[in-house]
């Protein structure tokens, strides 16, 4: 006994021993959450939420993405991790076991982050029974009457949006104004649900979102930082509702179907005009989409309907993503979210973002009281 604690002392520095009795804790709260619903949904609510507030909360007060410089900074770190590993292994075994021993135990930090902060998450219980929403298979009749409510809805706000003409809409502020705005929203929708808890937080914009869109993605919650990362390469009427999609994330909505509902329901929420118009159009989008893959003639019919004002920002988007459309970087991308998703129990991947349909199927069906 006494030769293993010496040998544990020799070698494992004290902080990577706690990492690793911390890491072998999140293992067991993983397990558990995996067998247990209701210890999922007390963990994600009370535990989870402390651990995502305080990094969130910490990364706040520093006005770029750190989760962005840590990505781009990768070939510089794992360079100087080699070069120390090799300088520890020539000076003794025990440095460079020692020096091993520490990087193991910083990848234990980052799987203990991960369930504390994110993986219990997805062992919960469903948004839908939360809402107490029938989150089944959709009809195609079920779909044209959510996508004509959307429309309506659109119509409704139209009339405070300002376009460029022929062109896409315009967002009347900025981004730290429209940040304040989502928070606002989100405070209020908190206050009926109390599963979402508040959080004062702000989105980062991405510095390099010219080149993040060439992967496609319009925004990233990154667990280690506690950071909403937003693309603002992307149009206007896209932000608020990626903005919100991410902040859901951060408190504590995980699923990526899940996520965008509750962007939707938070840009519904809020009393400003263009992050309602954000809200309708996108799950508009997401709606016409699904229509169009199960009935195209329906779909055309609904289309017609469409206000010229909210074609034209569907024109001005494809023509904006034309060039970002094919490429070796967005296949990469989606390989690896698609198993990421698929790996935290989304069988569906990267689909699942689009099963937001039959959430707002049901939302649309409980406001008409069908």
């Amino acid at each position: 006994m006494g030769k293993i604690k010496n040998a544990v002392k020799n070698y494992c520095p004290l902080p990577s021993l706690i990492l690793f009795i911390f890491a072998i804790a999140a293992g067991g709260v993983l397990l558990i959450s995996e067998l247990s619903v209701g210890f999922s949904d007390f963990f994600n609510r009370y535990i989870s939420s402390f651990f995502r507030g305080v990094t969130a909360l910490v990364t706040c007060l520093i006005p770029f993405s750190v989760a962005e410089c840590v990505i781009v900074s990768l070939p510089v770190i794992i360079i100087v991790i080699i070069v120390l590993c090799v300088k520890c292994v020539k000076k003794s075994m025990r440095a460079g076991v020692r020096y091993l021993v520490g990087l193991s135990s910083v990848v234990a930090y980052m799987f203990s982050m991960f369930v504390f902060t994110t993986a219990v998450a997805y062992n919960g219980s469903s948004l839908a029974s939360k809402l107490g929403l029938d989150d089944a298979p959709v009809s195609v009749d079920e779909l044209v009457a959510a996508a004509e409510y959307m429309i309506d809805k659109m119509n409704e706000e139209l009339g405070d949006i300002e376009f460029v003409y022929g062109q896409s809409s315009v967002m009347p502020y900025s981004l730290g104004e429209m940040n304040q705005k989502l928070l606002d929203a989100y405070d209020s929708l908190s206050d009926k649900y109390d599963f979402i808890p508040r959080l004062y937080s702000r989105v980062k914009p991405v510095a390099l979102s010219e080149a993040m869109t060439y992967t496609h993605m319009s925004g990233m919650y990154t667990y280690y930082t506690g950071e909403a990362n937003l693309n603002i390469n992307f149009p206007d009427y896209n932000l608020p509702y990626t903005a919100a999609h991410e902040l859901a994330h951060q408190r504590g909505i995980l699923p990526e179907n899940e996520a965008n509902f509750v962007a939707f329901l938070v840009c519904m929420e809020s009393d400003d005009p263009y992050i309602r118009y954000s809200g309708y159009m996108n799950m508009y989008e997401y709606i016409n989409s699904a229509l169009y893959s199960a009935d195209y003639e329906t779909f055309a019919a609904v289309y017609q309907t469409l206000d010229v004002r909210a074609v034209y920002e569907m024109y001005a988007y494809n023509d904006f993503f034309e060039k970002y459309q094919d490429n070796a970087a967005a296949d990469i991308s989606s390989a690896l979210n698609d198993t990421y998703l698929k790996a935290q129990g989304q069988t569906e991947g990267e689909k699942s973002y689009g099963m937001v349909v039959d959430l707002a199927v049901a939302y649309v069906a409980a406001m008409k009281g069908e």
